[in-house]
């Protein structure tokens, strides 16, 4: 004998407490996943893209005073665009200034701190300075995100040896042989 009131609930709050953890857990799915889709950037303005572009075909071609307008004038376009930061980064510290190199370096590190080109940079301009530790730092971090063949990571190696080796100069120049 079966009865029809067995097999239907016995009142709507039973077919809520029912549904209500499933419910939640889609509720919770969506607002994370729209969380972490507004925590992604937006593309860049393809008009600071084609400005970056002409910035990095003029540092490539030794002309950084045009490089550093055509990047300035990206990141006007797009503040947050994180490669004309970098490649504003790689014009500066081509013209000597490894100090103002490394604070648009750090900019993006700030928001992407995983940023492959901003590490290397940031570690090459550190060399250049003799902070060697600190641009040890940097390889370490780049090895184990990219590996040791990454281009990144061996621009930053030469860098290393290079800022060891002018520093080992430095030493021995002012450790000559004493005069009698």
């Amino acid at each position: 004998m079966t009865d029809a009131s067995v097999l239907e609930p016995r009142n709507s709050f039973s077919r809520i407490s029912r549904t209500a953890p499933a419910f939640a857990a889609l509720l919770l799915v969506f607002t994370l996943s729209n969380s972490v889709a507004s925590l992604s950037k937006p593309p860049p303005d393809p008009r600071a893209v084609m400005m970056v572009e002409e910035g990095q075909l003029a540092l490539s071609r030794g002309d950084t005073n045009s490089a550093i307008d055509a990047l300035e004038a990206a990141l006007a376009l797009d503040p947050g665009f994180d490669e004309a930061f970098v490649a504003l980064a790689d014009a500066t510290r081509a013209q000597g200034l490894t100090g103002k190199s490394i604070d648009y370096y750090r900019r993006v590190l700030d928001s992407d701190p995983q940023h492959f080109g901003a590490l290397a940079g940031e570690g090459q301009a550190l060399a250049q300075k003799g902070a060697l530790a600190k641009a040890q730092r940097n390889l370490a971090a780049l090895q184990s995100l990219c590996g040791a063949k990454c281009p990144e990571t061996v621009e930053l190696m030469a860098a290393i040896d290079a800022g060891s080796s002018a520093s080992l100069a430095a030493e021995n120049a002012g450790a000559g042989p004493a005069s009698n």
